[in-house]
């Protein structure tokens, strides 16, 4: 069976570590784009009006992402990985979730941080989805050169 690293990226750090843990798995990429990008007000979590503050604060926030669901049958491992926001995975990362089908899968979470740890955002997936096997999280600060299950 394959794995499949399916991440959200704001900035690009997420993006690096996504494919450097690509080159060292093998794993197929895919981005979980939203359908409106982010700009740089968007994402200024000082201002609490700014579009990822008001998503945040809002649990049931799902925004639409560019690829809906995937034909997920091939792959018995998936990676989720985004960058942490308020302790937790930003909204889009929801949306991919609840859209495809993850029953099954070996779940595999890695975020990148200026500051947070990964246990609180690991725990809250496993509290929101509790159907689903979230196996690991893995916070990523330096180049990925080896599996992080």
């Amino acid at each position: 069976m394959k794995k499949l690293i399916a991440y959200f990226s704001a900035g690009g750090v997420t993006r690096r570590a996504a494919e450097e843990l690509a080159a060292v798995t093998g794993a197929d990429l895919f981005e979980i784009r939203p359908v409106e990008p982010y700009s740089s007000a968007d994402l200024d979590w000082r201002n609490k009006e700014s579009r990822s503050s008001r998503e945040m604060k809002d649990p049931s926030s799902r925004p639409a992402i560019a690829e809906g669901k995937l034909d997920l049958s091939g792959y018995d491992t998936v990676y989720i990985g985004y960058p942490i926001w308020w302790g937790v995975a930003p909204r889009p990362v929801n949306t991919f979730i609840e859209e495809n089908d993850l029953s099954g899968k070996k779940l595999v979470i890695f975020a990148t941080s200026g500051g947070s740890g990964i246990d609180y955002a690991l725990r809250d997936m496993r509290k929101t989805y509790p159907d689903l096997d979230f196996v690991s999280g893995s916070l990523v600060s330096s180049p990925v050169r080896s599996d992080i299950i």
